[in-house]
């Protein structure tokens, strides 16, 4: 029996999760990113054990072990006073809650055991430096149109099937629904990476910790391996018009000046990462409105998957992680042979849509709770202090259940 071809736009880690989940399903499968090589910005991604289930059942836990690391503790803390208000036990309790592990790693090396997966299968193809110009389909088959970015010459290719997962500024999406940008809620992140050994040893971690503060927070983990400190600081801002020639040396004095109210401990940690880390690197935060139906995920020949779908803040850490449910839930809708594939596809948004509007409006609501001022943030750290694990812990999100009660 010949195979049905899927084409992927996008090779970041929705794109390559996508190709994991189409190969997996029997298909075969062709991936086109625009990008010359394989690279991905960014620092840090917090993985649950929704996430990390599809990573073992795909054959990645060796891989995922190597690279990451796995903290024993979640703990939020006042910005300003720098207490503690609430904790809850990751490590072997959350193993033994969900069945899998709560991990912490760097992007890139996500990324990373995602390509090296891919590659393993005999399936998978791909070719970079194309980027997507637009589709057609006729019922039977999709065509993408692609620019070689070599030469500026127009390739098209020919599919059972095309999932676009091209990211935030999705050219997919854009001709599927005919919508415009993401929106801007003037929130903005400064990432960085530290040397652990750098460090004093008074700011160096092996837990989550979540600092909060009013109209800001900042949150740090491990990765590779815990040799690394990933910072996220967000707080209120305009960003600038143009990012691409924006001094980012400028962004350490900036973030200071935003912090100057808060703890010492936590002041401390962000003066190190100018002088011992990667510095600062600013990224304007955008999403979308949570997703109203199945139809803003897939529609004839075409699906939608990851940040093209349901770009969220990271006010519930489960971006990366629902692209790679996205793929999961793809898999199992490919493999329903009986079914026409717009059926296929159908089914599969069918089944997403829902959870990830659900958690496209937690990671909303957390962003107001997060940098809550005047008495909503006197209510949230009272309720941490006598809720404490019981607000912190997310059953619906690592269990796939209901929208349940959590603070996250």
């Amino acid at each position: 029996m010949v195979k049905k071809q899927i084409l992927v736009a996008g090779g970041g880690i929705g794109g390559l999760a996508a190709a994991i989940g189409g190969a997996r399903a029997g298909w075969e499968v062709r991936l086109y990113e625009r990008a010359p090589a394989f690279t991905e910005v960014g620092a840090g991604v917090q993985l649950g054990p929704n996430v990390v289930r599809h990573l073992q059942a795909w054959g990645l836990q060796s891989a995922l072990q190597e690279v990451a690391s796995f903290p024993d503790r979640l703990a939020v803390r006042c910005a300003q006073g720098g207490g503690e208000l609430a904790s809850l036990g990751l490590g072997s309790a959350v193993v033994q809650r969900y069945g899998a592990a709560y991990a912490t790693i760097h992007r890139a090396d996500l990324h990373g055991l995602l390509r090296d997966g891919a590659a393993a299968l005999a399936d998978v193809g791909w070719r970079l430096g194309h980027a997507v110009a637009g589709y057609h389909e006729d019922g039977a088959a999709v065509g993408l149109r692609l620019v070689r970015q070599t030469d500026g010459a127009q390739v098209e290719v020919e599919g059972d099937a095309l999932v676009g997962a091209d990211g935030l500024h999705s050219r997919v999406r854009a001709q599927l629904l005919a919508e415009g940008t993401t929106r801007s809620r003037g929130h903005l992140a400064y990432r960085a990476l530290v040397s652990q050994s750098a460090l004093p040893p008074s700011l160096r971690s092996q837990q989550v910790t979540v600092w909060l503060g009013p109209r800001l927070h900042v949150v740090h983990y491990p990765v590779r391996r815990g040799e690394l400190l990933n910072i996220v600081a967000i707080r209120h801002g305009q960003a600038p018009s143009d990012l691409d020639a924006w001094d980012h040396g400028a962004n350490a004095a900036e973030l200071e000046a935003a912090l100057a109210r808060t703890c010492t401990r936590l002041q401390e940690l962000i003066r190190a990462v100018p002088q011992l880390g990667s510095g600062w690197r600013l990224w304007p935060l955008r999403d979308r409105a949570p997703v109203a139906g199945p139809h803003e995920m897939a529609a004839g020949l075409v699906a939608l998957l990851g940040d093209a779908a349901h770009p969220m803040h990271p006010y519930l850490a489960q971006g990366a992680g629902m692209a790679i449910e996205d793929a999961a839930e793809l898999q199992r809708a490919l493999s329903m042979h009986d079914l026409e594939v717009p059926l296929r596809l159908r089914r599969y948004a069918l089944n997403r849509w829902q959870r990830n509007a659900r958690v496209q409006a937690r990671a909303a609501r957390n962003g107001v709770i997060f940098h809550a001022r005047g008495p909503l943030r006197w209510g949230r750290d009272t309720a941490l202090r006598l809720l404490g694990g019981r607000l912190l812990d997310v059953p619906w999100l690592y269990h796939g259940e209901g929208p349940g009660s959590s603070l996250l």
